[in-house]
């Protein structure tokens, strides 16, 4: 199964690139085949996944944006 992982700060304060990647490296064995992070500093958001493919392994790339690119989804399944 995948590994997803995010931080939400209430009062808006920014998390570093650092802490970012230790929360993805923590889960790293959940996927080995990719991995993304999604960073809003100015919101105090942050959302990441490790990606183990199933199928679909030369896409589905995460995070993923909507069109206009104001929503971020990580997610351990399929959209349709």
């Amino acid at each position: 199964m995948c590994g997803i992982f995010g931080y939400w700060d209430r009062a808006r304060r920014a998390l570093d690139d650092s802490t970012l990647e230790a929360m993805a490296r923590s889960i790293a064995h959940r996927g080995p085949d990719d991995d993304g992070i999604g960073h809003d500093a100015a919101r105090g958001v942050a959302i990441g996944n490790m990606r183990l493919s199933i199928i679909d392994i030369a896409g589905g790339h995460q995070p993923m944006l909507s069109a206009d690119g104001q929503v971020s989804v990580v997610q351990n399944g399929e959209i349709f």
